[in-house]
């Protein structure tokens, strides 16, 4: 992380010079300023330490003081001047330490557990921004370009319907022609507005992140060379099992809750103590005036063997048996999950690198249609109605280019995430993809 930081701060000064811009690691370093869950996993961890050491100095020697000052009258019946006021005084110091009590140490091995849980679940949060981050950037520049794009067709739609009003005014097409070109620029009007609220939605998505408002995010470079993912599928499945922070922290809370087990199961168990204490006095039973101070010294070994709590005890340890068995469903349900998610990453990351190949090709074929067809129409030869068709595959061509590209890059960094291996390294490299101009704002 601070690594991301000092990157941050090395392209300050080449921002300076295009204006205020933000690129993937500003909003990175924004998110880890801002996101609140991952504030809250941290503090889960912080929690995790004090609960760890709450359970150790349990197992401690506990040493206590006393003191006590009282102010007594006597009265026994007898004449005033054998009723006596007098001052008590009581001082006591005690010290207790365990000496085989198991329900301690289990709980202090289950506190070890919870906390080492704790930890790899802020691991998790931490990935899981990242994710989040590219996530949401790469969708704020997906609707940009959509906006984009639609606006470049609205352009190209009025210049044709200029034209065919134009032809019509002379008298060489049809009134039919200019309805479908009217119709066709209506269509695209209105899914321009559906595109600029996707865009709005979008950037507020990013903002939930960062808590500020997304501006001049930097653009996809256009000469990326986009690779597909090394090796099998059940390779990386077996490291995702392995690495993967959040089923490391679902072993962790099985073994708490095991652990949690075999606390309630020693209650049933004898508990004994040494115990150490002091004390000095000068009022006995019913604090009768002792005349002087009376010091006592005190050894002891007490043992305490429970032999019936009502059912509580039993009824705690069939309680964590039962969270046990829960931790254990939740841990195959995460598991399954995180196969579902490697494999989906994995196959959909490789997947979008032969698209992009595919609706490159694609582009430049009715890159090359379309021009044909308006060549054509300008002779007579093609109808508007091709014409419009040609424009509409063009576009959407380089639509599906787009959304081609920001799938490959999402579905990489969500493989890294769920495999437990993605790093501020890779944030680097994604953002080395950007271009150093920020994106056209709409």
């Amino acid at each position: 992380m601070n690594k991301i930081k000092w990157l941050v701060l090395c392209i300050i000064l080449m921002k300076m010079s295009i204006g205020h811009t933000e690129d993937l690691l500003t909003i990175y370093q924004q998110a880890l300023e801002a996101d609140p869950k991952l504030k809250t996993a941290a503090m889960k961890v912080q929690i995790g330490t004090a609960q760890k050491g709450q359970s150790l100095g349990s197992m401690l020697p506990q040493i206590s003081g006393n003191a006590n000052w009282s102010l007594n009258h006597q009265n026994s019946g007898k004449p005033s001047t054998a009723n006596p006021n007098y001052q008590g005084t009581r001082y006591t110091v005690s010290l207790t330490q365990t000496v085989l009590d198991f329900a301690k140490f289990w709980d202090w091995r289950r506190a070890q557990e919870v906390e080492n849980q704790y930890a790899l679940e802020n691991i998790g949060a931490q990935h899981e921004l990242m994710f989040n981050v590219v996530e949401k950037y790469f969708n704020v520049l997906e609707a940009e370009d959509q906006v984009n794009f639609t606006e470049s067709e609205k352009e190209a739609t009025t210049k044709q319907l200029d034209q065919v009003q134009k032809q019509y005014a002379k008298q060489l097409i049809l009134i039919t022609d200019v309805y479908e070109v009217e119709a066709r620029l209506d269509q695209i009007k209105a899914s321009a507005i559906e595109a600029e609220t996707q865009l709005v939605i979008a950037k507020e998505s990013l903002k939930e992140l960062t808590n500020s408002e997304p501006e001049g995010l930097f653009k996809l470079r256009n000469n990326i060379n986009f690779k597909p993912l090394d090796g099998k599928l059940e390779d990386w499945i077996a490291v995702a099992k392995s690495e993967n922070p959040l089923i490391a922290a679902q072993i962790r809370a099985i073994a708490a809750a095991s652990d949690n087990v075999a606390v309630q199961k020693s209650r049933y168990l004898p508990v004994v103590d040494m115990q150490l204490s002091y004390n000095s006095t000068n009022t006995g039973y019913q604090s009768i005036s002792l005349g002087t101070n009376y010091d006592t010294q005190v050894a002891a070994i007490n043992v305490t063997v429970p032999i019936f709590t009502g059912g509580t005890t039993t009824n705690r340890m069939h309680e964590a048996q039962y969270r046990l068995s829960i931790s254990q469903y939740e841990n195959d349900s995460k598991v399954r999950a995180l196969i579902k998610d490697t494999s989906d990453a994995f196959l959909s990351s490789n997947a979008s690198v032969k698209r992009i190949n595919a609706t490159q090709k694609a582009l430049e074929s009715t890159t090359k249609a379309r021009e044909s067809l308006e060549t054509g129409f300008r002779y007579g030869d093609q109808t508007i109605g091709d014409v419009i068709i040609a424009q509409q595959n063009e576009f959407k061509a380089k639509r599906d280019l787009s959304a081609a590209k920001y799938a490959y890059i999402k579905n990489k960094i969500r493989f890294l995430q769920s495999t437990g291996l993605i790093s501020d390294a890779n944030m680097v490299e994604v953002n080395e993809w950007l271009q150093a101009v920020p994106s056209k704002q709409p």
